[in-house]
């Protein structure tokens, strides 16, 4: 089959989202398939199988960088050129938006996709296009095109928004929330779509509550893991009391305030290694480390390149997560991966990845957080039967191979294959 996959963030190490159509489009193409991915930036790197087609956005910087080879090595084609798209009514649109507060980049990147489709289609003849989490205005037109489609939804963007209603707020963060994240756009696009793919049946319920898809639209596929690169080391070289934990700091469902509170009730953890995906260290998690007095017992770290992720898990007695919900939990499912034991809160599908290979526990609840690490670095060889039950648990349910050929049949029963 020829493949059209939709990401307005491409790149792996901006988020899930990247992670997925990376993935995914990797396994495809190993399964034979001819896969083509319009991305907004930030871009992916190369990859073997896939033909990138380079979309500008609100990431794009106007340099010499951007016109490089380097943007156009895996084949693909950019239909705007960057001064021209800078100085488009659709890029002065994206950036008013964005100055009055709002969330612009997945409706333009929607519109520009459309765009570059139709250009795309006299030379290519797709027989799917699959968008990951746009669900943005220009899918509607991509319909008319007549080309089966389906979307990825790796939770609603209701989620998020409630984070930022979560106390401690003020009134003009609430009404700020309100206008960032296009709710109604996202639901009113997703009803539309013949068929939506999630990546857990606790996504599956929200979507379902909170954008009104019709249950049998609905198709739980889990991620999967590259259980290749995600494995336990030959050779650990553990740091005796630490947890490990990787997230965005400043995304609010990742719960890291409850992390961070819980430290002071751990007797037996020497080092908590924060991971962040953020470029900086927010002054809050500073200040809440330094006012709980755990200064000398967090160590937070910069971003680190997802190649080496299982060099740090190796490093570990045990990781964390804290998160409120999540829609699926990449990072836990990849230190399970490397034979990590765990202790994870029950937040969304993380009772659905972990299952009884870890410890889980109630979410927003820093004591019940540190008892569970407390009890896993006080018990060896509980923490090595969970590890080696984690890293059995991954293989067994959370395969790229047996996500691609499940996307695959989603494929097929739209064409009436």
């Amino acid at each position: 089959m020829k493949i059209c996959l939709l990401t307005y963030r491409g790149n792996p190490y901006s988020g899930g989202q990247g992670v997925y159509v990376t993935a995914l489009g990797r396994e495809l193409a190993r399964q034979g398939h001819d896969v083509h991915c319009i991305t907004g930036p930030p871009y992916p790197p190369p990859e073997e199988g896939i033909t990138w087609h380079r979309l500008p956005g609100m990431a794009l910087e106007l340099t010499r960088d951007n016109d490089s080879e380097e943007n156009d090595s895996a084949g693909g084609d950019r239909p705007f050129g960057t001064i021209s798209a800078a100085l488009s009514p659709l890029a002065l649109m994206e950036r008013g938006a964005l100055a009055m507060g709002m969330f612009p980049e997945i409706a333009a990147f929607s519109l520009r996709a459309f765009y570059c489709v139709r250009k795309l289609l006299s030379r290519h003849r797709f027989d799917v296009i699959h968008d990951n989490q746009t669900l943005g205005w220009g899918l509607l037109p991509m319909k008319a095109l007549g080309i089966p489609m389906v979307a990825t939804i790796h939770h609603p963007l209701t989620i998020d928004r409630q984070r930022g209603f979560d106390p401690p707020t003020s009134f003009r963060r609430q009404l700020g929330q309100t206008l960032f994240y296009p709710i109604g756009m996202q639901g009113f696009v997703a009803r539309r779509m013949p068929r939506i793919v999630t990546v857990s049946h606790a996504s599956a319920r929200a979507i379902r509550h909170d954008f009104k898809v019709r249950p049998e639209r609905l198709i739980v596929i889990y991620n999967g893991i590259d259980g290749d690169h995600f494995r336990p080391p030959a050779a650990p070289s553990r740091v005796a009391g630490r947890a490990i934990w990787v997230g965005n700091l400043e995304d609010r469902n990742k719960g890291a305030a409850y992390l961070l509170q819980s430290v002071p009730h751990c007797r037996n953890l020497r080092e908590l290694l924060v991971i962040t995906a953020s470029p900086r260290i927010p002054e809050w998690a500073t200040s809440l480390v330094r006012d709980l007095g755990v200064t000398d017992r967090v160590r937070f770290h910069e971003p680190v390149d997802r190649a080496a992720l299982p060099r740090w898990f190796a490093t570990a007695d045990l990781a964390v997560c804290s998160s409120i919900f999540e829609g699926f939990g990449m990072p836990i499912a990849e230190a399970m991966a490397c034979g990590l034991p765990v202790v994870a809160a029950r937040g969304g599908a993380l009772p659905e990845v972990v299952g009884d290979a870890g410890l889980l526990v109630p979410p927003r609840d820093p004591v019940a957080l540190a008892a569970a690490i407390d009890k896993l670095l006080g018990d060896p060889p509980l923490r090595q039967r969970l590890g080696r039950a984690a890293r059995k648990r991954v293989l067994a349910r959370f395969r790229w191979e047996d996500t691609a050929k499940r996307v695959v049949e989603v494929y097929r029963g739209l064409r009436g294959l």
